[in-house]
């Protein structure tokens, strides 16, 4: 395979995530505080709590527009914009005869769907770590498809998993 088929594969680009042990699992440098504000891993630290991100996950309800890649394309874009994150890469693919998968890349995280526009549902996922603000995505999405409805429900990513790592 030649090196820029590889490049496009995403093999061999510096990611700052390639020090890892010999498992394949990330090396841990167990002198650093978790809690200490000036670490620079995008954990987020809220109300005496940490944990790796926020996912949202977002119901689409009575929507227009869930059969329409340009539409949930820019809907990305708009929650990339709004949230204060960095869009990588977008991919998105229409089935037939109806609905629509795809997700945003970004440096945070990403944002995904699957869409049934038969019943106007559209299944968001919105997971950001860092200083992005996912809660801001919830009025994008509902302004973007007219939805008559919109459910949130809010997982802090890794929290038991940072405090499991601290007590140890």
């Amino acid at each position: 395979m030649s090196d820029a088929n590889l490049f496009r594969l995403g093999i061999g680009l510096e990611t700052g995530a390639h020090a890892e042990d010999h498992h394949g699992h990330p090396a841990v440098d167990a002198t650093r505080d978790v809690f200490d504000a000036a670490r620079d891993d995008h954990f987020i630290r809220r109300e005496g709590r940490i944990f790796a991100g926020t996912h949202l996950i977002i119901e689409v309800v009575d929507g227009d527009g869930l059969d329409d890649e340009d539409r949930i394309q820019k809907a990305f874009r708009d929650c990339v914009d709004e949230c204060g994150a960095t869009l990588l890469h977008i991919h998105t693919h229409k089935f037939s005869p109806q609905g629509v998968s795809g997700v945003a890349v970004l440096a945070e995280s990403h944002i995904s769907v699957h869409t049934w526009p038969e019943i106007g549902y559209g299944a968001f996922d919105v997971f950001m770590c860092g200083d992005a603000e996912p809660w801001r995505a919830v009025e994008v999405l509902r302004a973007a498809f007219d939805a008559g409805d919109v459910r949130v429900k809010e997982l802090l990513r890794g929290e038991d998993v940072v405090a499991a790592r601290v007590a140890a």
